[in-house]
């Protein structure tokens, strides 16, 4: 497994932080030409300094960041989503997730030679600033609080749909219950970044002991040929009832931005990287674990589920892996299960309050966001950024209580759309990145994304595809893509509100 060299090809300067932390007048480098003070010759290190990541605390710790680099490729987009999709487009669907899954591991592999290069927690936003200026930053990073804010607006709606599974709230408004789940994962995640690790942790070791006891049930039902709600498992179950495509190639096309959204945390592991020791040892472990889990968790999980049951007995109102253990009849396996997920909504919730507080944090720093999303409390939490993205919730709430029953679907797309503009950003950072290096303007580190250029450039060309496809999808897909124009004027014009402060911010850092 390749490790990044310790000063691979580059002189080391002091560690960002400790420039920020000593000097605010250091708060954001210039992006016209962030690198005109690094000698070509000698590969020295990019000057550029964040002031969002001065303040942090080091506490997350291997473990922390390996766990969170699991929670983020397994989430709500499996298992709850996996349902309706496996409902559409049939076995099939594991082919979509393990195409997503290859270009996901590209996002995520390119961000992490973006992390050892320069750790951030502004991460990605970061990046477009030294490559792109403050315009590329402020794009890549509401783009990004587009993506979370609507993300948390499906994850309660999901932990609301979970929660109906037991009979002691299914008299509950669905919107009481997303406000609750609201509540108790914000309280959460505004203590301090240990307890966010901590939560993490065991948030993604309860996932993934929820899926490897699933796979393991499911191969021994397979294996033995059990029967499962009258049904034998077994090849038998797809040849049987029209095959690996039984409505066609097109609606596993057509489903391919929902699967998107399914990988929507990877890039959690490269924000998480700034309040880390030691990212040059710890990244390339999490980063390359990525791919293997991809292949084991999610098209693992999806092929046997068309093993074991036909699937037209799945549905987007229940998590197909507690249809499977429903229809088993093991009493309290089902409710076990759906714990299990409910748990892995109040995860991708954590993780879209803490990633986007430290996002906006460094977006107002430089002067494109809020000044209170800047501001931290005394465990070094940005809590300005997640109230912020907490409202959104709210908001979310009360979508729930106008159409409950369209809410998640909704949402999603329109979270599919942040996460593209996201991956597009990191990709075409990883591209400009890529571009200095060859001019000898700066050093890749020796753990890099392979075949660059070409795999930002396919990567972005199937990014593009995925919101053809979205159009070509019609209903709510198409209303989506049909909104792109307005965000985009909504971007423009919030531009024109914030450049006087990004501009007298970046006067300010130069005198």
């Amino acid at each position: 497994m390749p490790h990044a060299p310790q000063g691979h090809g580059r002189v080391r300067t002091a560690h960002p932080l400790t420039k920020a932390n000593n000097s605010m007048s250091d708060r954001v480098s210039t992006a016209a030409d962030p690198l005109s003070a690094t000698p070509a010759a000698t590969g020295a290190a990019s000057p550029h300094i964040d002031a969002g990541d001065a303040g942090y605390r080091k506490d997350l710790k291997s473990r922390h960041i390996n766990m969170i680099a699991i929670g983020g490729a397994i989430g709500t987009g499996l298992f709850l989503g996996a349902g309706g999709r496996m409902a559409n487009a049939g076995p099939s669907l594991f082919i979509a997730y393990a195409v997503c899954g290859v270009f996901a591991f590209f996002v995520v592999r390119a961000l992490g030679e973006l992390v050892l290069y320069r750790p951030s927690s502004g991460a990605f936003v970061s990046y477009a600033r030294e490559f792109m200026g403050e315009k590329g930053a402020y794009t890549a990073g509401w783009l990004y609080f587009l993506n979370w804010s609507t993300t948390a607006v499906a994850d309660i709606t999901a932990a609301a749909t979970y929660a109906h599974f037991w009979a002691m709230f299914s008299d509950v408004p669905q919107w009481i219950l997303a406000l609750i789940a609201l509540a108790v994962v914000l309280a959460a995640n505004l203590i301090s970044v240990k307890y966010f690790g901590e939560m993490e942790f065991w948030f993604a070791i309860i996932k993934v002991a929820a899926l490897v006891a699933f796979m393991l049930v499911g191969i021994f039902l397979v294996v033995t040929s059990h029967d499962v709600g009258g049904h034998t498992p077994g090849l038998s179950t797809i040849s049987d009832n029209g095959g690996i495509f039984p409505n066609g190639v097109m609606p596993m096309l057509l489903l391919v931005q929902g699967v998107v959204f399914a990988y929507a945390s990877v890039e959690l592991c490269g924000v998480a990287a700034g309040e880390t020791e030691n990212p040059e040892k710890i990244m390339p472990k999490a980063i390359n674990s990525i791919m293997w889990r991809v292949g084991l968790f999610y098209v693992g999980s999806v092929v046997l589920l068309a093993l074991l049951l036909p699937y037209t007995a799945y549905s987007g109102d229940q998590s197909p892996f507690v249809t499977v253990f429903d229809k088993l009849g093991i009493p309290g396996a089902a409710g076990v299960m759906n714990l299990v997920v409910l748990t892995a909504a109040l995860s991708s919730l954590n993780s879209g309050l803490y990633s986007t507080g430290r996002i906006l944090r460094s977006m107002s720093l430089s002067g494109s966001a809020p000044k209170f999303t800047g501001v931290m409390n005394r465990g070094g939490v940005p809590y300005g950024g997640i109230l912020l993205t907490a409202g959104f919730g709210v908001l979310g709430v009360g979508l729930n209580y106008v159409m409950p029953e369209d809410a998640f679907e909704l949402v999603i797309n329109f979270a599919s759309i942040g996460i593209l503009g996201t991956w597009a950003m990191i990709m075409i950072c990883s591209l400009l990145f890529h571009r200095r290096a060859k001019e000898g303007k700066l050093t890749r580190p020796g753990y890099n994304l392979p075949w660059a250029p070409y795999t930002q450039i396919v990567t972005l060309g199937f990014l593009a595809s995925v919101v053809v496809l979205m159009w070509m999808d019609g209903g709510v897909g198409r209303t989506t893509v049909a909104c792109l124009p307005l965000i985009a004027a909504a971007l423009v014009g919030g531009w024109f509100l914030v450049r006087g402060r990004v501009r007298a911010t970046a006067a300010a850092s130069r005198d």
